[in-house]
């Protein structure tokens, strides 16, 4: 049990560190663009479909996030968001990429063609797009435009003589982590390309922790990305690799996931109405040890959607749950079909 403690703790670690620094790089590129990929959101529905899955497909919550403000303020339809919300996979995104390198673009590919066409079939089946809270004017504080120095070349020398602790946790953790991968203590025991993108990833998340200046260190790196993602993911990535150990290797659970698949693939579905980060990871690793078809695992996640529908939840409940009903009708019949050809 200790072995499997430390095996799952170390597992974590790594897989925590490659999701932090991801999302390190898209914040920074978010800042770096300053929203302006998200005017493109604004067109016929056709375009609106496109990018909308589109943005939903890339790892992370953001994507997710901007088409839901955009629904809010009724410039965009429906459909774009069960979209997105399909095409999204959220934080788990960044974990597939790491758990499950090879297969995990095609997820995303798949992702984003079942998006498009659900959201032409809502917006079909449902004319009225209006949001059901008629009125709604206020913004979501949720990662707007605003104008970011993000290299201040003159103030580089001043910012690390008057270092800030969060400056220099993030800096000494990232330090530390290329090490413990280039000298094998994490990750790979030898050189491959895994290796080699956590070094390249933790070597650009080192640069852009090094130069921006102290205001998007605090606010997006510090603040949005350390004290509220990489708990959760942490937490959720060593509960459910040890629920897995557990269901898999201690109880021996593994024959009759395969001799339940309908069962499995139902709970699978409902839990993806969570909106939370974190509870599709069962269904991930249970797939990475090859306890569930990957039929079960792609209809988990086209249900569930990370932190991105949290907003609407917020925003309209009515709306939330009639696009989850929508995302897990879809989800079911796309584990139906998979069951029953046998994938």
């Amino acid at each position: 049990m200790t072995f499997l403690l430390q095996q799952t703790i170390s597992h974590a670690v790594m897989i925590t560190g490659f999701v932090a620094m991801m999302m390190v790089v898209i914040e920074y590129l978010n800042i770096l663009s300053q929203g302006v990929w998200q005017e493109g959101l604004r067109g016929s529905r056709l375009k609106q479909y496109l990018l909308a899955s589109f943005l939903g497909a890339t790892p992370g919550c953001l994507g997710a996030f901007a088409v839901v403000s955009l629904y809010s303020h009724r410039e965009v339809t429906l459909g774009a968001v069960v979209a997105a919300m399909i095409a999204t996979s959220g934080d788990e995104s960044f974990v597939m990429l790491t758990l499950i390198p090879k297969q995990a673009p095609l997820v995303f590919i798949i992702l984003l063609f079942v998006g498009l066409g659900a959201g032409y079939i809502t917006d079909t089946l449902f004319t009225k797009q209006s949001l059901t809270d008629a009125g709604c004017v206020h913004e979501f504080k949720i990662h707007e435009p605003e104008l970011c120095y993000c290299f201040p070349w003159g103030n580089l020398k001043e910012q690390w003589l008057h270092c800030s602790p969060s400056r220099g946790i993030l800096g000494l953790t990232l330090l530390l982590f290329i090490f413990a991968v280039v000298s094998g203590l994490m990750g790979p025991p030898v050189w491959n390309w895994i290796r080699i993108t956590l070094v390249i990833v933790t070597g650009v998340a080192l640069f852009i922790v090094s130069t921006v200046p102290d205001h998007f260190l605090k606010e997006h790196l510090w603040n949005h990305v350390v004290k509220i993602h990489v708990p959760r993911v942490f937490l959720w990535t060593f509960g459910a690799l040890f629920a897995m150990h557990l269901v898999v290797d201690q109880f021996q659970l593994g024959n009759w996931l395969q001799e339940n698949q309908l069962i499995v693939l139902l709970v699978a579905c409902l839990v993806g109405i969570i909106p939370e980060s974190g509870p599709h990871l069962i269904f991930l690793t249970l797939y990475v040890e090859g306890s569930i078809p990957f039929s079960i695992f792609l209809a988990s996640s086209v249900v569930q959607d990370g932190h991105g529908m949290l907003p609407m939840l917020a925003e309209s409940r009515k709306d939330f749950l009639k696009i989850k009903v929508i995302n897990l009708a879809v989800g079911l019949l796309l584990g139906l079909a998979g069951y029953v050809s046998g994938w």
